[in-house]
This record gives structure tokens, sequence and C-alpha cells, in this order.
């Protein structure tokens, strides 16, 4: 079961908000760079929304949703609701999600640089795993039910 983030770290993710808002295309960018390099995983993803940067921004967007929402998730059910969809209809399984921090967290250094303190990053991966675990119990339902 999730357990709840910490304070700090729904301080932290927060105050990040601004950043994001500024920089989030060219992290979530970098990130589908470093995710890409396994080809495995580029084949989940439509290409022509990479190609065009609709994913990536789409990306942004809901990583500052998050941001702006860590304290009140309950803001976040419709984008819960899409992303679970969206999951399972290109196959997205649990052992995916640590390909996905093993991206996102480098990349939000790569980016943003020494702004990114080691805090930081352990503040958005505590985050990371918070919701991906929703995710993955949520996709895991609807495995079980289409099995």
């Amino acid at each position: 079961m999730t357990t709840a983030l910490s304070e700090s770290t729904i301080a932290t993710v927060k105050a990040t908000a601004p950043v994001l808002q500024q920089h989030g295309v060219a992290i979530t960018t970098r990130m589908y760079q470093r995710l890409f390099e396994n080809e495995e995983v580029r084949a989940l993803f439509d290409q022509a929304a990479q190609d065009s940067g609709e994913q990536p921004r789409r990306l942004a967007a809901a990583i500052l949703g998050y941001a702006q929402n860590v304290d009140k998730l309950q803001n976040l059910s419709g984008a819960v609701a899409r992303m679970v969809a969206r999951h399972v209809e290109t196959g997205v399984k649990p052992e995916h999600y640590p390909l996905v921090a093993d991206a996102l967290l480098p990349a939000i250094r790569d980016v943003v640089g020494e702004a990114a303190t080691d805090e930081v990053l352990a503040a958005w991966g505590e985050a990371y795993w918070f919701l991906a675990e929703i995710l993955i119990g949520k996709e895991r339902e609807i495995y079980a039910e289409r099995a």
C-alpha cells in the first residue's frame, strides 16, 4: 500500500513548480533521449508524438500539474485516469517504471544543473515512486479485468 509523502518532500516538490514551468519541456525531452537508449522501451511510444514534441509537452504539463497539486492529489484524479488508460492501451508494465525513473531524475539535473540538488532529486524520487505505485495499482486492476 502507498504511504503518504513526507512533508519535506511535498514542500520541495511544490517549490520546484516554477522551475518545471520554465524548463519542463527541456527536462522531458532530455528524459526521453535517455529513455530511448533502450530500443524496447522506445517501441512502446508513438514516435510521431515524440517527433512533433507533443509527448514531451504533455508529460511536462503532467509533471508540473503534479508538482502544483502534490498536496491535493484529488485534483489529479482525471489526469491519473487518463494516464492509466493510455498506459494500459500501450502495454506499460510495472517493470517499465524504474526505467523512467532512471531517465527522469538525471534529466532534471542535466537541464537545471546545480539547482537539482541531491535533496531535490531525492524528493522527486520519492514523489515519482509515490505516483508510480498509484498508477501501477490502477493499471494492474484494469489488466486483471481484461484477462
